[in-house]
């Protein structure tokens, strides 16, 4: 019996658009079994000092809808907990163009555990463009003008 590659993915996913669609399919191309970590609610409040615009199962269903996703789980409870990689154990992640901070992070939390996957930046997708926090500021923009 062969083992399948699994990939974990982090993120908020506050609307897929084509930015999360190339970030899906990369990270899919790295594995056998990709796996979706949504972001609760109270943690992206945390992060980004606002809720998301879509609730945490919305965003879950959409995720489960989209293709190249195996897997979608609500991420930890709390901020820098990493739960998730402990229990699924994937042999790669995957981040965004602008998860360089996550990637600090989990760099800093492996140094101690006895195992250790793999981690992978995904490039922009025609230049970070759809990065839904520029995607966002520009609605607003354009509804003040």
């Amino acid at each position: 019996m062969t083992r399948r590659k699994k990939v974990m993915i982090f993120g908020v996913f506050d609307g897929i658009h084509d930015g999360h669609k190339e970030f899906l399919k990369q990270a899919k191309k790295l594995g056998d079994y990709l796996i979706a970590v949504v972001a609760r609610d109270h943690v992206v409040e945390h992060l980004k000092g606002e809720l998301p615009k879509i609730n945490l199962a919305e965003r879950f269903q959409h995720l489960r809808e989209t293709d190249n996703v195996d897997a979608v789980i609500v991420g930890d409870s709390e901020l820098r907990k990493w739960d998730v990689l402990d229990i699924h154990r994937p042999q790669i992640v995957a981040l965004g163009y602008d998860q360089e901070a996550i990637r600090e992070e989990l760099e800093n939390y492996f140094k101690d555990k006895d195992w250790q996957p793999t981690i992978k930046m995904m490039k922009a997708h025609e230049g970070g463009k759809f990065h839904t926090g520029l995607l966002n500021k520009f609605k607003k923009n354009k509804k003040a003008s």
